[in-house]
């Protein structure tokens, strides 16, 4: 329970910073942020899991939330690329 909470809270931090990075109006509620920052953070960690040696799961660093918050980023790009109203 306390995982899901923990993904909840991040991916609202990480959501928030990618909105507020992204150049342009980013409209959407709550609980798109939310899944887009656990979008963001899903990418980035399989993305650096090949290139970690210790694989995923390696604890909350600096570079890991950085390529999360880059992650959503992308992931707003890409939603914008494809029509989605993001």
């Amino acid at each position: 329970m306390l995982n899901i909470i923990g993904a909840i809270v991040s991916g609202l931090i990480v959501g928030a910073l990618a909105r507020f990075f992204y150049p342009g109006p980013v409209e959407m509620g709550w609980t798109m942020t939310i899944l887009l920052g656990i979008g963001g953070s899903l990418l980035a960690g399989l993305v650096t899991a090949s290139r970690a040696p210790g694989g995923i799961g390696g604890g909350v660093n600096r570079a890991g939330c950085l390529a999360s918050v880059i992650g959503a980023i992308v992931l707003i790009f890409i939603g914008r690329l494809l029509g989605w109203h993001l």
